[in-house]
């Protein structure tokens, strides 16, 4: 239950951004619609719940490294080329919207020009691009639960003092702009903000839950975060509507809320909105870079800081206004995507069924392997081992070193056992001695690296013999 509940904040971290969090999404995509928006959130959240379930257990699946190759597995090529170009414009597009609202943040709340926000921003992202995707779902993990307090303290106080003219305050929120081109209704709105979330969040929870071994633990988590976020999303949405004529033209309206509370309060949760913002940008620009260095991956930082660099540039057009043209156009394009996903998921749910139960008893045979003590695997098992790797879709080697990553490292972390990961460094990432799975031309797993990485930590290459 903690994987699966670390799993779901990171991936609220990632959806809560600079629109979600200052508010400015909520008033054009919802409140401008005043009494119909709120059922709008409603719509939108659950889309959003039910659709991550569906990506999380994909990338699981396909242990994915990063979006193109699962947008290749569920599509014919030229679908999933348009998939992927326009996963990376977006990813692109949103990273300046978030880096223009770290400007608009400051600028609001202390009176420094939005420059200044945007370059702490961008340096806060370059030194992010030195961390792997673990130690980010941590940080990103770390950070979400302080808004999640600022707007559940919001909704208590918003509880406490409702205002007597909800009638004036629907038509004050009506007198909102909404989001350009969803044709002024509330449902095409709803709907075009839940396409947007999934294209923005689309790559980067591919990546998360590739590191995930267990699809169905991975769905699990994927829902719930987007249960937690569309819950968010509403308190979010109340918290806005009731407090309307205090939040008028408010580049951040939440903020803006805090502020009328106390100046003291205010000042706490700008900065917590900054980190939000910080949140959802590391996880595009970093799901961006990953993609673009697929090939060379010792060019990813490169890539990672232009994109940074060419974001913080084109983040002085205007945070209010990006999210009024930028967000709805990104919206629509994500359409396709989620139908595409969605179709994918009703496909290969079986399979996906199958390849749950075949990685849960690899995980038990790993634990029986690991666990200090006891006698090594038998004939018959290595040999189940073997039936059950090569049933899978993924390399027989790859699979079966992957499982046991993932199993050392929750033995290791968990403090009623002997098992230490540094007796076997071959399965720790982090280790000198890692390896990975042995470079062998077959894909039968070559019980003799694996039986010296246990008694040596080292995992050699082992290759197999040539016939003569």
């Amino acid at each position: 239950m903690g994987k699966t509940f670390k799993v779901a904040l990171a991936l609220v971290g990632l959806t809560v951004g600079a629109g979600f969090a200052s508010g400015q999404e909520v008033i054009q995509y919802f409140l401008s619609f005043g009494y119909w928006g709120i059922l709008g959130a409603a719509v939108a959240g659950l889309s959003i719940a039910v659709f991550s379930g569906w990506v999380y257990q994909l990338g699981s699946y396909y242990m994915a490294d990063d979006h193109s190759a699962v947008f290749k597995s569920v599509s014919h090529p030229w679908m999933a080329r348009y998939m992927d170009i326009t996963t990376m414009f977006t990813l692109f597009c949103i990273g300046f919207v978030m880096v223009a609202g770290a400007g608009a943040n400051l600028e609001q709340q202390f009176g420094f020009p939005t420059w200044v926000g945007s370059v702490i921003m961008v340096v806060l992202l370059l030194l992010s691009g030195l961390l792997d995707v673990d130690k980010l779902t941590s940080v990103i993990s770390f950070i979400t639960p302080l808004l999640i307090i600022c707007l559940l303290g919001a909704f208590v106080i918003t509880l406490t003092n409702m205002p007597d003219n909800v009638g004036q305050i629907n038509e004050i929120a009506q007198t909102n702009p909404h989001a350009s081109g969803t044709f002024d209704n509330w449902l095409i709105t709803a709907l075009n903000y839940a396409t947007l979330v999934m294209i923005m969040d689309t790559s980067m929870m591919l990546v998360f839950a590739g590191s995930h071994m267990n699809p169905a633990l991975a769905g699990k988590g994927g829902l719930l975060g987007g249960i937690m976020f569309a819950v968010l999303l509403l308190i979010l949405t109340f918290v806005l509507f009731m407090n309307m004529e205090n939040v008028m033209n408010a580049d951040l309206p939440l903020l803006k809320v805090f502020d009328n509370m106390h100046p003291t309060v205010g000042v706490f949760v700008s900065i917590v909105i900054y980190l939000m913002i910080y949140n959802t940008a590391v996880g595009l620009f970093y799901a961006l870079g990953r993609r673009l260095s697929h090939d060379k991956p010792k060019k990813f930082f490169p890539y990672y800081a232009i994109v940074v660099l060419i974001g913080f540039a084109l983040s002085f057009i205007g945070f209010a206004d990006l999210v009024g043209w930028v967000y709805p156009l990104l919206g629509y394009l994500g359409l396709v995507l989620g139908v595409v996903m969605g179709v994918a998921w009703f496909r290969d749910r079986k399979n996906i069924q199958e390849e749950t139960g075949r990685r849960e008893r690899l995980a038990a045979l790993a634990e029986t392997q690991l666990t200090p003590g006891t006698d090594d695997l038998t004939p018959e098992e290595r040999h189940e081992i073997d039936s059950l790797t090569s049933d899978s879709h993924v390399g027989d080697q790859e699979l079966w070193q992957s499982v046991q990553e993932e199993v050392a490292a929750d033995m290791d972390a968990d403090s009623s056992n002997d098992f230490s990961l540094k007796d076997v460094p071959a399965l720790d990432p982090e280790s000198k001695g890692y390896g990975a799975a042995p470079d062998t031309p077959g894909d039968n797993i070559q019980w003799d690296a694996y039986e010296e990485m246990y008694k040596t930590g080292e995992f050699p290459a082992v290759k197999k013999p040539e016939t003569k």
